[in-house]
This record gives structure tokens, sequence and C-alpha cells, in this order.
């Protein structure tokens, strides 16, 4: 929903019919490992935040935890700051 797809439009750009994805998210359906792997990079995210119910944007996440990974401790220091000013 996040990235403005169909149902219908995403089980069709991965070569299925138009009621799969539908029918995965209904669990009339289970995807195989390769499929699910396809759903993943289709959704531009890893298995792992896939599965991660906590965070609400784990795309951004990730590109934020990129962006900081070769950072000097003190620079995400700042980040960390920054975030919590943000947060308010």
């Amino acid at each position: 929903m996040q990235k403005g797809l169909s149902a219908r439009d995403m089980s069709l750009s991965l070569g299925q019919g138009e009621s799969y994805i539908n029918n995965v998210e209904n669990c009339q359906n289970y995807p195989s490992m390769t499929m699910f792997f396809n759903i993943c990079d289709y959704l531009e995210i890893t298995p792992r935040e896939f599965f991660d119910t906590e965070t609400a944007n784990p795309t951004q996440t990730r590109r934020l935890l990129e962006a900081c990974r070769n950072l000097p401790p003190e620079k995400v220091e700042h980040v960390i700051q920054l975030l919590r000013d943000l947060k308010g």
C-alpha cells in the first residue's frame, strides 16, 4: 500500500495470475521461497524487513542506517540528537 501498488498489478508484474497476491494476502495461497524472495525484490525490501512489524517504513530506515554506517561516532551522535529534536 505504501508504494501505491495494486495487488493485481503486482501479481502480473511477478508473472502470476491477476489474483495471486490477493490470494496470498487472504491465506488462500502461500508463495514458494523463490516467489517470496521475488516479492521482497519487487517491494525493494529485505526478507527481514518484510517480517518487521515494528518499523513503519523499513526501506527508509535501512537507507538511514546505510547513510550512518561510515560516519565517525561523533557524527552519528549528531544524527541521533537531530532525530530526537525532530521527534519533539
